[in-house]
């Protein structure tokens, strides 16, 4: 650990927080064994997924009344029933007096009806209207706080809730501790619970490209974790820190370029020799980054971006499917960012690809469905690595605070996103792109 600098000890200082500098609340990680929140939830509103949330959550988490005065460290409102502009009072009603009795790093979930799958103008608006109420909630929440809205097809009801239950396990828990803000869309495509929670990925084989170090090895090591077997990719020149995440995780390292145009030949190939079966994870993570303002930037610093980040995911993925080398009920995740949804400066050449990013997932997402998987991005924002240590201090402590929780994320939140999307148990959860970034000032 690099040792601080006078200004970063000053910033970070009781004093600074006297003084108003934001310092952030200690966010609480999942950790295998731990209940997967630390006080009881709270179930709210009244629609036509109610008694479904009941059951579905009264198994892994005690249950507590609204109007009870304890401790809850979460909350999950079921606003399908707002079905009018007039109806949106409820919100105020049924949430007024809970804030002040959540839980630090308490979890808030509100459910709706995806809005533009209904036909009726007044529970259409008064669906959509969830989106500024949780975001805005999300910015006033304390003590690491978080509140999600989830979007479910009109379709799903209480005969088939089961395809939101891995949606609401990851938001209710300590895996989502820097997923803030956020919206998910649930489809009613058929998903399929895990014999143990603990292990989601039992029985699955992922490949994760940049895993040799950072966020990519953490990746690696989380899908492991989960139960998965792990191929870990990254470039000849990366061996060492490949071999080492390879072993770690008890997978294999595969030692490839990703812009080889026979990479996924390379990719399926090794899944079926090592493993005698086909990929049933595929996550995009490699990546780089050239910045330069556009008018200093060199066609070099452009392709190579463009290269690795974009086009390289994108043709090993359309390859992959048309060779049928990815296994049933496939997930494809892409990693994206933040740069790609509001710009950076200097990053032309990498938010353009990071946009490409979240493209690449709707483009296919239709396609994925109809073999039974899923595509979703991850949009990290400040995430804690080996790169942002080495930024100047002031932009570098400017950075960790311009979000909701006021501080810098770490590798393993992008990672259990990540997990979280693998699974069959998320099937149902396509074409979406999650920000982690701790509800990010930046960006919608």
């Amino acid at each position: 650990m690099a040792k601080k600098s006078f200004l970063e000890q000053l910033i970070n200082s009781p004093l600074a927080a006297k003084a108003g500098v934001p310092q952030g609340y200690p966010l609480r990680r999942y950790k295998q064994g731990e209940p997967l929140l630390h006080a009881p939830i709270v179930v709210g509103g009244q629609g036509r997924l109610t008694d479904a949330l009941n059951t579905v959550l009264e198994g892994p988490y005690k249950l507590l009344k609204a109007e009870a005065d304890s401790p809850r460290a979460g909350i999950v409102f079921d606003a399908t029933g707002l079905t009018r502009p007039e109806d949106l009072n409820q919100l105020h009603s049924f949430f007024h007096p809970q804030i002040k009795k959540v839980a630090d790093n308490a979890r808030l979930v509100v459910i709706g009806t995806t809005p533009e799958l209904i036909d009726d103008a007044d529970a259409r608006i008064a669906a959509r209207a969830l989106e500024g109420f949780t975001r805005s909630l999300a910015k006033e929440m304390r003590k690491a706080a978080t509140v999600q809205l989830v979007y479910v097809d009109p379709a799903i009801d209480s005969s088939n809730f089961s395809t939101v239950e891995s949606t609401l396990r990851f938001l209710l828990s300590g895996k989502s501790a820097y997923v803030d803000g956020q919206v998910i869309r649930v489809t009613p495509a058929p998903a399929e619970a895990p014999a143990d929670w603990e292990k989601p990925l039992a029985g699955r084989l992922a490949v994760v490209t940049g895993a040799a170090r950072g966020i990519g090895a953490v990746i690696a090591e989380t899908l492991a974790r989960d139960g998965a077997s792990v191929i870990c990719v990254d470039i000849p020149q990366a061996g060492e820190g490949l071999t080492a995440t390879a072993n770690k995780v008890k997978g294999t390292a595969l030692p490839l370029d990703v812009t080889d145009p026979a990479a996924a030949d390379k990719l399926a190939q090794h899944a079926q020799e090592r493993y005698g079966k086909k990929i049933d994870v595929l996550v995009h993570n490699a990546g780089v980054t050239r910045d330069k303002l556009l008018a200093n930037m060199d066609d070099s610093k452009w392709n190579m971006v463009q290269n690795i980040n974009l086009i390289a995911p994108v043709r090993i993925t359309e390859k992959l499917l048309a060779a049928g080398a990815l296994g049933e009920k496939p997930a494809v995740i892409g990693v994206s960012s933040t740069s790609g949804i509001a710009g950076n400066r200097g990053q032309t050449n990498y938010a353009t690809t990071k946009a490409g990013v979240i493209g690449f997932v709707d483009s296919l997402k239709d396609r994925l469905a109809e073999i039974g998987g899923n595509i979703n991005a991850v949009a990290p924002g400040f995430i804690e690595t080996d790169m942002t240590a080495a930024m100047p201090t002031g932009p570098r402590e400017v950075g960790r605070r311009i979000n909701s929780l006021q501080q810098g994320g770490q590798p393993v939140d992008v990672a259990e996103t990540v997990a979280y999307f693998a699974s069959t148990a998320s099937t149902s959860v396509n074409g979406n792109t999650v920000r982690v970034c701790g509800q990010s000032m930046l960006g919608a």
